[in-house]
């Protein structure tokens, strides 16, 4: 050890300054964050369990999208409304600003960014500011500034402050040659949307970081999540969520997608679950940085038939878009997740009828599932 010693011994006097006052010396790049040879091969970033005095200060970036609110409040739950600061460039609701923290935060601002990290003395970071599949398409240009200049930024601060970040990836990070029905965790990935591919370059330089900096970066591809309290965001799976409004509301929907078309798909109790699981797991139980994770997979013609039984009369129509359909095409069928089961215990609890019921029980249709029952 007598190198880091020596380095220690010379960060140390640039920390003091110099004698003539001159300001204090700049950090060099290679010391930012924590790169390999400043952390022992054995050592563990983080404990299971926390302690008041070591509960981690968590940043939720792009917080106002479909899960930032919902993640904000089971990580609230579990370490304190006060330890979770959700964050987003546009103005909450009155009932999202009085639940607890929040602050402004653009991702293309790094400085303002590593105020935020410094200032609310942040250790964990989950970054969801992002523009989806469908929406990234209608601007690619826009997509690119904040799906991969803005990851840039949060990789950087994390690394410096020394951050577990989360990242969330995707179906949509595989492509129309990729193994479609189990898609594993590793194999060719090949992404044909903007969004794909920011989110390919996302779990890339997360793992790179992991190896060049010791940067302890978890990330998890979501199948399509599935939640009532929000509103869809662009993405191709967004059917799966607005079936629900529009049958309890109009007793028909029009889908944009074609009958068969079958993908994976999970409910956003689970989603969150997995979040919280996997940056919870200890270090040493992680075999990648990377994983699959799953719960079901169905077509809207499934689901279609699943609402039936619930509101007698419902009408499903088609309506093909074709650019969605053709990511949709081009996306998994089922996602195989034995590496998070086996690593650190994931397992989902919500399946196709339960899904079912939960969304329209809370769409306001007690009423139409006791007529039918």
């Amino acid at each position: 050890m007598p190198v880091i010693r020596t380095l220690q011994r010379a960060v140390g006097r640039m920390l003091q300054g110099p004698a003539c006052g001159c300001g204090t010396a700049a950090w060099p790049r290679q010391l930012l964050g924590t790169s390999p040879w400043q952390i022992p091969a054995d050592a563990s970033f983080h404990s299971a369990s926390f302690s008041e005095a070591d509960r981690p200060r968590i940043l939720i970036t792009g917080g106002l999208g479909q899960l930032g609110v919902g993640l904000a409040n089971l990580l609230r739950k579990r370490f304190g409304k006060d330890n979770v600061i959700l964050s987003d460039i546009k103005k909450p609701s009155d009932h999202v600003f009085h639940s607890g923290p929040f602050v402004y935060s653009d991702i293309l601002d790094y400085k303002g960014l590593r105020e935020i990290v410094v200032n609310h003395r942040v250790t964990w970071l989950f970054h969801y500011s992002a523009l989806l599949s469908a929406a990234g398409e209608a601007n690619v240009s826009l997509a690119r500034a904040i799906n991969i200049t803005g990851l840039h930024n949060v990789l950087d601060v994390a690394a410096e402050h020394n951050l577990r970040l989360f990242v969330p990836s995707t179906i949509g990070a595989f492509g129309p040659t990729s193994p479609r029905n189990p898609t594993p965790d590793l194999c060719t990935q090949r992404p044909r949307t903007i969004y794909g591919v920011s989110k390919v370059h996302a779990e890339l330089m997360g793992e790179y970081y992991y190896y060049r900096y010791g940067l302890d970066f978890r990330c998890l591809r979501y199948p399509g999540i599935i939640s009532a309290d929000s509103q869809c965001g662009g993405g191709t799976t967004d059917y799966a969520v607005q079936i629900f409004h529009d049958a309890v509301k109009n007793g028909k929907f029009e889908c944009n997608l074609k009958p068969s078309t079958r993908l994976p798909m999970m409910y956003i109790d689970d989603c969150l679950r997995a979040t919280l699981e996997v940056m919870e797991a200890p270090a040493e139980a992680l075999s990648m940085r990377t994983y699959n994770v799953n719960a079901m997979s169905f077509s809207p013609e499934e689901v279609a038939q699943e609402v039936l039984k619930h509101i007698p009369g419902f009408l499903i129509t088609y309506n093909v878009d074709s650019v969605r359909q053709d990511i949709a095409d081009s996306w998994p069928l089922n996602f195989d997740d034995s590496n998070a089961r086996k690593d650190w215990g994931w397992k989902h609890d919500i399946d196709l009828p339960e899904l079912v019921t939960t969304m329209l029980s809370f769409h306001g249709s007690e009423s139409r599932v006791a007529q039918a029952n």
